[in-house]
């Protein structure tokens, strides 16, 4: 087993912490406009400048390049402005587990950003959702629903417009009948099931630990039941009730059961060469079709069979 969690996020290097692109300029879009207008009225772009930035694909909104005029933004909206060209990529082989007018809902592979980030702007998810659907129609724009972490895997959910993105986060905790998870820990859980609620809180390294409770902590509420087990790993069935970042690995981390992979927070073993832990249901009330939608991302077969092996 390792040290005690807090002791490990201590260790980390936070030296790539203060490094900064400088091949970009960002802009936090700050009222509802058609994209060509905004370069000029907002930020004040000559015409003909604002239609060459565009031209020359150096436009993106959030990460997803664009280039037509006429694309909608709407305030929040990270307008980037590269230095280099940046080229729409065909998308053939998204992992789709669900489409309609409405959502679309993919299976995030592990390592890639749910949305983008203040080093990386273009290797996300988004970015990936947004070529596949304007590849249909230039038009076609996405909007973020919610996240899971870039070692992750598994259900990711955006709307296709404004509105049903915005009900959707406003009514999120209401809605949400079931986030569902699978993670690969080490060692042998004393208790085969558990109900924890605790408190994290967020250190000078944007580190999450477990504290005592109070005002200032984010209550966290946490059930896991072990499905299968070796004498080196356990395979948990986790369902978070509450959505606080990064709260299964602190969670499980704080119990000196970490997840496979995560050197974020602990020194476990890394077997897969990922994060063992996957993203396997996402089940809500539907706000607008008010009946209850689910989505399932199988469980990744190599955590099957590390179980196996081990």
């Amino acid at each position: 087993m390792n040290k005690n969690y807090k002791d490990n996020i201590k260790k980390r290097d936070t030296a790539d912490q203060s490094k900064k692109r400088t091949d970009f300029k960002e802009y936090i879009v700050s009222y509802n406009s058609e994209l060509l207008v905004y370069l000029i009225e907002g930020l004040r772009y000559s015409r003909n400048n604002a239609k060459k930035l565009l031209s020359n694909h150096l436009i993106s909104i959030d990460g997803a390049p664009i280039s037509q005029f006429d694309f909608k933004i709407f305030k929040g909206d990270s307008l980037i402005i590269a230095k280099r060209p940046i080229r729409k990529k065909s998308r053939k082989d998204l992992p789709i587990i669900y489409e309609d007018n409405e959502l679309i809902v993919i299976n995030k592979p592990y390592g890639l950003l749910s949305v983008a980030s203040d080093k990386e702007k273009s290797a996300t998810a988004y970015r990936m959702v947004t070529d596949y659907l304007q590849a249909k129609d230039k038009h076609n724009r996405i909007f973020v629903v919610h996240r899971i972490d870039k070692e992750t895997s598994g259900v990711l959910m955006f709307a296709k417009n404004k509105e049903l993105a915005e009900t959707l986060q406003n009514k999120w905790n209401e809605i949400v009948k079931k986030r569902g998870y699978y993670a690969v820990v080490e060692g042998v859980m004393e208790e085969k099931s558990k109900h924890i609620e605790n408190y994290l809180y967020q250190n000078s390294l944007n580190l999450m630990y477990v504290g005592r409770p109070s005002k200032k902590g984010q209550k966290c509420i946490t059930e896991y039941k072990v499905i299968k087990e070796s004498k080196k790993y356990s395979l948990l069935d986790v369902e978070i009730f509450t959505g606080r970042k990064n709260q299964i690995r602190v969670t499980l981390g704080s119990l000196n059961h970490y997840v496979l992979g995560d050197d974020k927070y602990g020194e476990p073993e890394n077997p897969l060469n990922r994060l063992c832990l996957h993203a396997y249901e996402l089940s809500f009330i539907h706000p607008i079709k008010n009946k209850l939608v689910k989505f399932v991302a199988p469980i990744p077969k190599e955590f099957n069979e590390l179980l196996k092996k081990a």
